[in-house]
């Protein structure tokens, strides 16, 4: 048995992480109707839980239903909550057996929000995404009174969280959604206090972690997913991430979990030979693309900074990978997402010696051979490749949703095929509920 990845954690709030290893956030994509949780949530964290992870960090739960990442979001807010107050409390149960921690991510998706949803999405500035035929509306800045209730249904959400059994919350501020959005200069242009410098670009953090904190308790993980860059010219930085970082520790943040990229450069999936804006693409460097872990560089620079634990998620396939950056003590957790999707248990045949590496379906998932591959000299079949190896995992999610364990044998057009026409069921769902 692996001593160190079974090692328990104690959190600054004193709550006790039984292993070092955390299901990262994936979004499930699988709500219904007025994009409430239900019986799928619990038969796929049923399954997560079932196999030894010590903290189960669900997809992105929305504070507000006219600003989604998706059409099949979970939307938690004042007017729909006391509809799934019973599904949530069966959720929160079926995730926290054999002591497993199970954390709501959540989120806001701003001017990520699909143009079908809201053509005109909140965003700290009016300044759109460049990405080449995605619909996505014109972004509607922030006036001060959209940031204070935004500050609020992260608060509410946070509260009914606690309420109905789950065991901690993690703030998405990362990979291009509202709360990263604030914090890069590049898409922040305001010249109040909510903008400008890093301190005011950072103060929605602080305001929602103060008030989260006074509403859930001193005893209550709170977590953040951050960039460690936008990887993206004149956005967030290295350098600025660190600063938020001490920020965050000075505002009783248990851990942060560090990851990267956005939309337009999609370096969380480690697709460093993709950008969907190459001319602004800031790239990493080839040692640092050659290591396991996609930003164990930039978690390096911030432990540094700060003494709060780490958490970093990207990349982690194999025994030896998630032990050395343990042992390193630059994070004391690791997220692991996608071997998760192939097979819900991998992290306890790791830990029960049974498994060296993790599952790795990403390397092999390929429209074809050669020129239709993900290394394809053509950036569509790029994009395609990169997008439907995400379907294909979508799909996985889906089916352990329905009862039903993975199905490795499921070709990735075919996932990509079904994902599209889920997709479009799912926005006509939303449409219909509105």
């Amino acid at each position: 048995m692996s001593k160190i990845i079974n090692d328990a954690f104690t959190l600054p709030c004193g709550q006790v992480i039984k292993n070092r290893i955390c299901k990262a956030a994936m979004t499930e994509r699988i709500a219904k109707g007025d994009n409430l949780a239900h019986q799928g949530h619990v038969n796929l964290y049923k399954k997560w839980a079932a196999g030894n992870i010590g903290i189960l960090l669900t997809g992105n739960v929305q504070v507000d239903y006219r600003n989604l990442e998706g059409p099949a979001n979970v939307v938690i807010d004042k007017y729909n909550y006391k509809k799934q107050l019973d599904v949530l409390k069966a959720w929160s149960a079926a995730g926290t057996k054999d002591k497993t921690h199970l954390w709501m991510q959540i989120s806001h998706a701003g001017r990520q929000t699909p143009g079908e949803i809201n053509s005109s999405p909140l965003a700290p500035s009016n300044v759109g995404l460049k990405i080449p035929g995605r619909n996505y509306g014109i972004p509607q800045a922030m006036t001060e009174s959209d940031i204070l209730d935004v500050i609020d249904r992260f608060v509410f959400t946070a509260k009914i969280a606690r309420e109905t059994g789950f065991t901690g919350v993690q703030f998405h501020s990362a990979h291009g959604y509202l709360l990263s959005e604030f914090l890069s200069p590049d898409i922040n242009t305001r010249n109040d206090a909510w903008g400008g410098s890093i301190e005011n670009r950072a103060r929605i953090h602080l305001e929602i972690i103060k008030k989260c904190r006074a509403e859930v308790g001193t005893d209550f993980p709170i977590s953040v997913k951050l960039n460690s860059a936008d990887f993206q010219k004149g956005g967030f930085t290295a350098d600025e991430s660190i600063q938020v970082a001490k920020m965050l520790e000075g505002a009783s943040v248990d851990i942060i979990e560090i990851s990267g990229g956005s939309y337009e450069q999609p370096k969380q999936i480690g697709a460093d030979d993709l950008s969907i804006n190459p001319e602004r693409s800031e790239q990493r460097r080839e040692s640092t693309i050659a290591r396991e872990a996609y930003f164990l560089e930039y978690a390096k620079n911030i432990r540094e900074a700060v003494s709060l634990p780490l958490m970093v998620t990207g990349g982690f396939r194999s025994k030896e990978g998630i032990e050395s950056a343990l042992q390193s003590n630059i994070c004391q957790i690791v997220g692991v997402g996608r071997p998760l999707c192939a097979d819900p248990h991998c992290i306890k045949k790791m830990i029960d010696g049974e498994l060296e590496v993790l599952p790795s379906f990403e390397k092999t998932l390929s429209l074809g051979p050669w020129i239709f591959s993900p290394s394809s000299p053509i950036t569509l079949i790029q994009v395609i490749n990169a997008f439907g190896a995400m379907a294909w995992f979508y799909q996985q999610i889906k089916r352990m949703a329905d009862g039903l364990m993975p199905d490795h044998n499921q070709k990735l057009f075919n996932a990509l095929r079904k994902d599209t026409k889920a997709d479009k069921l799912a926005f006509k769902d939303y449409l219909e509920h509105r």
